[in-house]
């Protein structure tokens, strides 16, 4: 059949759309067209880009077309890549064509890569590949903050500056009380600490956001404790910072941990994973949404958040901030297609009706406010096996194009288009291509469709999705915690105010931006149908907590959005934890939900879910109560026979005196600990002693004695097993200590690289290697290591320095031991400076290297590394080394020259 021509005269006449609009998109329908095989796995964007650089003449059919793709001066793009495996072929392919790798995530089956945009339809024929996209974009759920537009420079200038002032305070800190979030307060945090005597141990919180800028800084001045962050993922951005400071403050005696959720949703998914897996993280918050998130199934993220909530762990996440129906926020629509009988393209295709009544209109307007805002199309097809092909056109006020997505959905790809708006007041129109009609869901995030123009704007309930929406997550709100958020649109009525310093009650108010649900799923996380004919719907958000609160990181105070929202919410699940270890995770939903302050309407809502959480309220009702924590700490051995040395040897006997500390919030009693040596021939007497009772915060002390036989080799060290029993729900606990043997040698043996400079690719995940041998050492008693180096300039360029490189804060350099260890020596510090040489990374160092800034470089003496070397000390240093340097930002350049090894034996 062939489509109906928009008839000339009055676009209002036609639905919305004019003759004008027609001829343009027949243009781009004739790209889809003519696209070939490999094209179709290729994003719309990205091949109507490319033809554009080939043929001009596309721009004179639609004069105002942006792809919105964003090209580097030497052609290339940052794409994902996804395939039905990541082969080392797959990679290999890629390097072949040109690429840099960002991220391989063999779990997600997805390749992060920066390729020439000439080279996608080549690498598209791979049978193995099934599409190529844009790169992943996401935002964070701060309200009221403009996206940032820092230059890396300016970033390494800022923090360098927050770093210097910091360490300049701490001098001057005495008597200085910290920054506190009024969260703490409205939700009786404060109190209900005090009432239950629970602050947050024996758990560890790990937040998910842009990144940790200043850290450092905000260690330096009393704000934070230390922080766990997984290796190289430290990102960019102070938002985690943030979330840190209110986990912190609700449940300071909890453990943290950080992971940056901005290097694509592949790596975002891996380090979910890794946060339970690897840190060992029992509640987990991010405040991020990604783009490419599906309403309808639960993509790799949600997945990695099906994977640790089936573990054990909580997963808090942001509703995020895309408004409501209720306040008149909404810049969401979803339901059923309606073929409105309007032809769009000379091709083939029809406009989705809107209008629910009798009239058709096939454009839906925009807002002046909704400007500069990403738009996304999904319907219920499964991800990445969408047989139905819909388009997604967005349209000026003159009915000209200005965007499109018109990618090919025949089975390989998902169900996913997406454009940029470039002004407030635009339309956007939905074309059936090919296929059935599905239901669909279309939003502006963080805008709103809009009356304009003699054409409604039509909203729906239901915008918030992705891994929030998850089962098993908590999806949070956000309710004020004290003054007014100032932000909104023009004409909108005056946001509320919070409680503070009062505590939240039945008559505060949600934000007026916060989202709301319910959430529509029509697939399973494996793409096959849920049972519902309609869908599963899930209740989503699920609680509602503070936001607008005042933190000690730069630029988040106040600081508003579901991003503020969902760490207070976990970090209230923490305390429930410490209060009540062990408790599962339903039981904890059900605590919170029980408990929580109705605001919205009655009972269970979609805006503010199950209500506002009370922190008094919910340990009351988990029956929370202290718990102590008893913990061997590392002994001090006095030898008691032998050769009258400070050192035990084999052959002597010794007194061991072990002490044990109460780290918990309750008092320990009847404190025993069982030391067992799992080191053959090695005796302990008695093998069981009795500390009493050990107040929180106290030490016990007790004495054994040790004997080592004569057989025993200098140099390996004696490991003990101390299981200490005490009367608790976390008990036991069981420490293994480690004990030298021998007289550790003065003289450190030194081992160099010996091979040629080796450069450090630019922005490549891969990084440079080189490896140093160890021979002739057995167990040592200390390592050390340094950047070496002869003449030290910050000179570009340096063929002196031990590591050349301009702008050492994207550098992430690692130390692994023949035994595995993985020791981060630094960890993207130091800013814009240039080069490290005579660097000596020691434990023992008065310094952090975490502190380092610009002004420093070139980078030399001695500093604590990131991470300490002495676990290294567990296994033989005789063997391979590998020092790995990864530089994480695109644009400097330099080499791995000059490094060492300082190993000490045992005499």
């Amino acid at each position: 059949m062939t489509p109906a021509v928009a008839a000339p005269g009055n676009p209002a006449d036609n639905g919305g759309l004019s003759e004008r609009t027609a001829r343009q998109i027949n243009a781009l329908q004739r790209v889809k067209a003519t696209q070939s095989k490999a094209e179709s796995k290729v994003d719309s964007r990205l091949v109507v880009e490319q033809r554009l650089r080939q043929d001009r003449s596309l721009l004179s059919a639609a004069p105002e077309l942006n792809t919105g793709i964003a090209v580097a001066g030497n052609g290339s793009v940052l794409v994902e890549i996804r395939a039905d495996k990541v082969s080392d072929e797959l990679v290999g392919e890629v390097r072949k064509l040109g690429g840099v790798l960002r991220h391989v995530s063999p779990d997600t089956r997805t390749v992060r890569a920066e390729l020439p945009l000439s080279s996608l339809a080549r690498l598209a024929a791979r049978g193995d590949v099934r599409q190529i996209e844009p790169a992943s974009e996401a935002m964070t759920a701060r309200a009221g903050a403009p996206k940032s537009t820092e230059s890396k420079e300016a970033r390494g200038k800022r923090i360098a500056e927050q770093t210097r002032a910091a360490l300049a305070a701490k001098q001057q800190r005495a008597g200085v009380a910290a920054v506190t979030s009024e969260g703490d307060r409205v939700h009786a945090a404060d109190t209900a600490r005090r009432d239950f005597k629970i602050s947050g141990v024996g758990v560890k919180l790990c937040a998910m956001s842009d990144g940790v800028d200043s850290l450092a800084a905000l260690r330096s001045q009393g704000e934070l404790p230390a922080v766990d962050v997984l290796a190289g993922q430290e990102g960019d951005g102070d938002e985690g910072t943030a979330m840190l400071e209110i986990l912190h403050d609700v449940a300071p005696g909890a453990t943290l941990g950080f992971a940056t959720a901005f290097n694509g949703d592949a790596s975002f998914a891996d380090n979910i994973r890794k946060l339970r897996y690897d840190l060992k993280c029992d509640v987990i918050v991010d405040d991020v949404l990604y783009f490419n998130e599906s309403p309808f199934q639960d993509g790799i993220i949600a997945a990695a958040v099906n994977d640790v909530t089936g573990n054990g762990a909580l997963f808090f996440s942001s509703a995020g901030n895309e408004g409501n129906l209720a306040d008149g926020t909404s810049g969401h629509w979803e339901g059923k297609f309606v073929d409105s009988g309007k032809g769009i393209g000379r091709f083939v295709g029809t406009a989705h009706d809107f209008d629910p009544g009798v009239g058709t209109q096939i454009i839906n307007p925009m807002s002046a406010g909704s400007g500069a805002k990403p738009v996304t199309l999904f319907w219920a097809d499964p991800l990445l096996r969408s047989t139905n092909d819909y388009d997604l056109y967005l349209l000026n006020a003159n009915g000209d194009v200005v965007s499109l997505s018109q990618g090919v959905q025949d089975g390989l790809q998902s169900p996913y288009e997406r454009v940029d708006t470039t002004a407030g007041g635009q339309r956007l129109a939905v074309v059936k291509y090919r296929g059935e009609d599905k239901y669909l869901s279309l939003s502006v995030l963080r805008g709103r469709f809009k009356d304009a123009d003699g054409f409604k704007g039509f909203a729906t309930s239901g915008v918030t999705r992705g891994h929030s929406a998850a089962k098993n997550a908590f999806s949070v709100a956000a309710a004020p915690a004290a003054k007014a958020f100032t932000g909104g649109e023009v004409g909108d009525p005056a946001n509320p105010a919070g409680p503070f310093p009062g505590v939240f009650d039945g008559n505060s108010k949600l934000e007026r931006f916060s989202s709301d649900g319910p959430r529509r799923v029509f697939f399973n996380a494996d793409g096959t149908p849920v049972s519902a004919p309609e869908g599963e719907v899930r209740q989503k958000p699920d609680l509602t907590a503070a936001d607008g609160v005042v933190t000690k990181t730069p630029g988040f105070s106040p600081f508003y959005g579901t991003s503020a929202s969902a760490p207070h919410a976990a970090a209230i699940a923490g305390l429930i934890l410490s209060g009540n270890p062990g408790l599962p995770a339903a039981d904890v939903r059900q605590a919170l939900t029980s408990t929580a302050i109705d605001i919205g309407a009655p009972g269970v809502d979609n805006r503010a879910g199950a209500g506002i959480v009370l922190t008094d309220k919910v340990l009351a009702y988990t029956g929370a109560s202290p718990q102590p924590r008893a913990v061997a700490q590392s002994p001090t051995v006095s030898p008691t026979s032998g050769d009258g040395d400070a050192w035990l040897e084999p052959g002597e006997s010794a007194s061991l005196f072990l002490p044990v500390l109460n780290n918990g919030d309750g008092t320990a009693a009847s404190v025993s600990v069982a030391l067992t040596a799992t080191t053959p021939g090695v005796t302990i007497a008695p093998r069981t002693k009795n500390y009493g009772t050990i107040e929180a915060g106290q030490t016990g002390l007790n004495q054994f004695a040790i004997t080592v036989p004569s057989t025993h080799l200098i140099g390996d060290p004696v490991v003990l097993s101390a299981r200490v029993t005490f009367a608790g729900s976390l008990s036991p606990t069981v420490t293994s200590l480690s004990i030298p043997i021998g007289q550790p040698s003065a003289v450190a043996k030194n081992f160099a690289y010996a091979g040629d400079a080796v450069a450090i690719p630019d922005g490549d995940s891969a990084g440079a290697s080189v490896t140093i041998p160890v021979t002739g050492v057995g167990r040592a008693s200390k390592v050390t290591f340094s950047v070496d180096g002869t003449d030290c300039s910050a000179a570009e360029g340096s063929t002196t320095a031990g590591i050349s490189h301009t702008y050492v804060g994207d550098l992430v350099g690692t130390l692994t031991s023949p035994s595995g260890q993985v020791i981060t020596l630094f960890q993207r510090q130091g800013g814009s400076g240039n080069n490290l040489c005579q660097v000596v990374f020691d434990d023992g160092a008065a310094q952090p290297f975490s502190g380092v800034v610009p002004g420093q470089a070139p980078f030399t003496g001695t500093w604590r590394p990131i991470s300490p070397l002495s676990p290294t000390l567990r296994g033989t240093a005789d063997g391979t080394w590998t020092v790995k340097v990864v530089d994480n930002v695109r644009t400097d350049v330099g080499h791995l020259r000059s490094l060492s090894l300082h190993i000490n034996g045992y005499e």
